[in-house]
């Protein structure tokens, strides 16, 4: 019987996730304190408040099957990226923690989020040591090239901090120009996805041009993403994204495609409207859809998914790594991107 590419994709998925739970669950209970680790097992799904045990595990793990799948780029094993993967996972978990502060959300996974339950002190001090711990699986790691591996990480993960403050101080400035957005998008979104691309190619000792390939095609998966994310912002079906049509210009987010719009000629309405301190009408929520959509801004958005996608293709297509990795690569690069609006 002939195995389709969202059968091989959902078999990668679930072996990522067979593989991480128990090394997860080590690495938390092994580098975080009882306090931590307690708002952590709640975090992941893995503990109620009162740190009861539940079946629930919420997350798709692409991350860490990302890195799973580099180390097999590097002809090594899955099991060998095993550290690789459970340290991109706990980063993006800090990341998480974090996010939910800074956005003021109070459900993910439809549970109440970690600081809503425990406080928001505790909930950033468990995000601080998820991010240690991180650090710490892989220095502890038998790869061939563990520090190496945990500089990439904590570089990765710098750069995911810049950009998401440079998204927070978007919010305060008008004068965004495209280059600055793109810049924001691939700190915040390409950087560890493209670690997490690489992390278990480098952890095994592949020679760097394997290693900065894979990240690449990270890289531009994560933006060609985060393109696709912002659309879903503006235009996406509700039933599918779970937020309102609209929801990211309510905010008066600098999203990727607004900016393209905001820095194309004559959108004197579209700034007038958009860059205003009042409160957007829902009429004036259409009205701004439209502006961008008019000014290019949806079409430019598509366009250069598109491109970033190719792109990404284009640094496989060199890397020279096994035609199966290959295909499961760019399976989980569709899978990452392939959303509708």
């Amino acid at each position: 019987m002939t195995t389709t590419p969202t059968r091989r994709l959902s078999a990668a998925l679930d072996t990522g996730r067979s593989m991480l739970e128990t090394a997860l669950r080590d690495a938390v209970q092994r580098y975080l304190g009882p306090e931590m680790g307690r708002i952590a097992d709640y975090h992941f799904g893995w503990a109620d408040a009162d740190g009861k045990a539940t079946m629930t595990w919420g997350g798709k793990l692409v991350r860490p099957a990302l890195a799973l799948l580099s180390a097999r780029a590097a002809t090594g094993t899955a099991a060998q990226g095993i550290p690789a993967a459970v340290a991109v996972e706990l980063v993006h978990n800090f990341s998480l923690l974090h996010d939910d502060i800074m956005d003021g959300d109070a459900t993910r996974r439809g549970r109440a989020t970690a600081w809503t339950v425990f406080g928001m002190p505790e909930a950033i001090l468990a995000g601080d040591a998820l991010v240690t711990a991180a650090t710490a699986v892989l220095l502890d790691a038998e790869g061939a090239d563990a520090r190496s591996a945990a500089r990439s990480l904590m570089t990765a993960t710098q750069r995911m901090i810049s950009g998401q403050a440079a998204d927070v101080a978007f919010e305060r400035r008008d004068d965004i120009v495209l280059a600055d957005c793109l810049r924001m998008a691939g700190d915040k979104t390409g950087a560890l996805l493209g670690c997490a691309c690489s992390l278990g190619a480098e952890l095994v000792g592949a020679d760097q041009a394997l290693v900065a390939r894979l990240a690449a095609f990270g890289e531009h998966v994560g933006l060609a993403f985060q393109l696709v994310d912002d659309l879903l912002g503006i235009w996406g079906d509700p039933d599918s994204t779970g937020k309102q049509t609209g929801a990211d210009l309510r905010a008066r987010k600098k999203t990727l495609p607004v900016v393209a719009a905001l820095n194309a000629r004559q959108t004197d309405e579209l700034s007038a409207l958009y860059l205003r301190p009042e409160p957007l009408s829902e009429r004036d929520v259409q009205r701004v859809a439209d502006l961008v959509e008019r000014a290019g801004g949806r079409d430019w958005a598509q366009d250069e998914a598109a491109r970033q996608v190719a792109a990404a293709e284009e640094c496989l297509a060199a890397s020279g790594i096994a035609d199966a990795v290959r295909s499961e690569f760019l399976e989980m690069a569709g899978f990452i991107v392939g959303r509708r609006f």
